[in-house]
């Protein structure tokens, strides 16, 4: 009778990798060294270990322990117990956060119901089996503090080193088990130029349909995943391959196998977006432009025929292209409005602003301006067209931003200048630096109180001002029953 040995995991130590403790995040440190001196297992997982082997900084560190949730509450003071069906420990360092979990296994057959998806994850386990639970080999390796090696049970050195995305598992069930997994694939492929193995992409391509069954909120957070680290290109393209853009967005989907499929204009709108300075900033509405511009072009041409000699609706036309998205994904209402406007004001840019014009300068202080004109700027370097009236627009637009700082400025310097700041005549980003009007001297004084004389207080020695609370500030309107309270008093 012949025995199959258990092999153990995958180590390598210190001087077999480049993982150094200068290149991880200092409150993470002190989580892993406060659990260590506790007595308990404390590494660092998931993929802040796979973006450090690969010479990439991370941008988030979560730790895995033995420890208990509740003894991890009683370690940290400033540790805060998060989550229903497996309970997270959130230890915060100011606006950081370091999340923290339990060692997990997977459980039994008893403990799942509704067939593969699983009811119940409060079960413990150790380090070996809770790599088992995750996604793909490349996020299933461990850090030790300890002995500052990194351990593997999973494969996933291997495949870090052939730049393959490999499931841990059989992907068949890990993806019906949690659909969100297959876009989990394609974000990481597109991030980390990986390729997805074949038996990964034989199960996608067999059961993409089973996104649908995941919900909107984490699907829609997983569509604007796809546009960091300047690879939304990439990302959306392996979407529509794996037939996965099909499933979330069919109006888009048809839309790109209409306008020529691999050579649609929408690959080079992403392409120009990845590559635009506004990307990394850029927000969800400005990405969903970009996403959707070319059906709102679509989108003009049908409502352009069936106008005639009227005047057509750009505004109804932009949100009409949008409608697919926001239904299906269930977009934040200031995502969609945002994405809308910025649709509706390319039309703006095809004059070329004159200076002194007062319709240019009020154009220019509209809030969604600058993201407006980065998708003006996306759309013509992908087309391929001249630049020249998008630098004459920015050119105008800083001439504009100096121009209010001027003026900002003078008011500081002389206080008693009898012109107040208008809030309507600068930009709103720099109103807050106005000063705040002058009071009106007609002003009523609040009559004095009467009864037993109050107790003195800090504020009583202050300069009187003419009003017993203090101005609104120009940047916020002064709505109309204030004004009639202060009048009143």
């Amino acid at each position: 009778m012949f025995f199959l040995r258990k092999r153990g995991p995958i180590i390598r130590k210190r001087s077999e990798h480049c993982i150094s403790r200068a290149n991880i995040d200092e409150d993470a440190l002190k989580v892993l060294y406060r659990l260590s001196t506790e007595g308990h297992i404390s590494y660092l997982v998931g993929g802040s270990v796979r973006d450090l082997l690969l010479g990439r900084q991370p941008k988030d560190f979560d730790v895995g322990t033995d420890a208990r949730p509740n003894e991890i509450r009683k370690i940290f003071r400033n540790c805060f117990l998060i989550g229903r069906r497996f309970r997270l420990a959130h230890i915060i360092f100011g606006k950081k956060v370091i999340e923290t979990s339990t060692f997990r296994c997977q459980p039994q057959e008893s403990e799942t119901t509704n067939g593969l998806y699983q009811a119940e994850d409060n079960t413990f386990g150790t380090p070996e089996e809770d790599s088992q639970r995750r996604d793909f080999t490349v996020n299933g390796l461990f850090y030790d503090i300890k002995t500052f090696s990194v351990i593997d049970y999973v494969g996933g050195l291997k495949d870090l080193d052939k730049k393959t995305l490999r499931c841990i598992g059989d992907p068949n069930i890990r993806f019906q088990e949690d659909p969100v997994r297959m876009m989990r694939a394609v974000k990481f492929a597109a991030r980390l130029d990986f390729t997805i193995d074949r038996a990964s992409r034989k199960a996608i391509l067999k059961h993409h349909s089973e996104i649908l069954k995941a919900s909107a909120p984490r699907v829609c957070e997983e569509v604007y995943r796809l546009f960091t680290y300047n690879k939304s290109s990439e990302a959306f393209h392996l979407l529509w391959e794996l037939t996965l853009l099909k499933d979330l967005l069919p109006e888009l989907d048809k839309h790109i196998h209409t306008a020529g499929g691999k050579h649609a204009l929408l690959w080079k709108i992403l392409q120009s977006l990845d590559s635009d300075p506004s990307s990394e900033c850029a927000s969800n509405g400005l990405r969903t432009a970009c996403l959707y511009y070319t059906v709102f072009l679509e989108q003009l041409k049908h409502e352009g025929a069936h106008a005639g000699h009227n005047k057509m609706n750009l505004p109804h036309a932009s949100r009409n292209a949008l409608s697919s998205i926001a239904e299906r994904l269930k977009i934040p209402k200031m995502t969609f409005f945002t994405a809308a406007t910025i649709l509706d004001l390319q039309r703006r840019f095809d004059e070329l602003p004159t200076k002194g014009s007062r319709r240019f300068a009020h154009f220019v202080r509209h809030p969604d301006f600058l993201e407006a004109l980065a998708l003006y700027r996306i759309v013509q370097t992908a087309q391929g067209h001249d630049l020249s009236k998008a630098l004459a627009w920015e050119a105008f637009f800083n001439e504009e931003w100096d121009a209010a700082h001027r003026h900002i400025d003078e008011e500081k310097i002389n206080p008693e200048s009898p012109e107040a700041v208008d809030p309507e005549a600068v930009f709103t980003v720099v109103a807050e630096d106005a000063p705040a009007k002058k009071p009106s001297s007609n002003t009523r004084r609040r009559s004095k109180r009467r009864g037993p004389p109050r107790k003195e207080h800090a504020s009583d020695h202050a300069p009187h001002t003419g009003h017993s609370e203090a101005p609104h500030s120009p940047s916020l309107p002064v709505h109309e029953h204030e004004t009639k309270r202060s009048h009143h008093e």
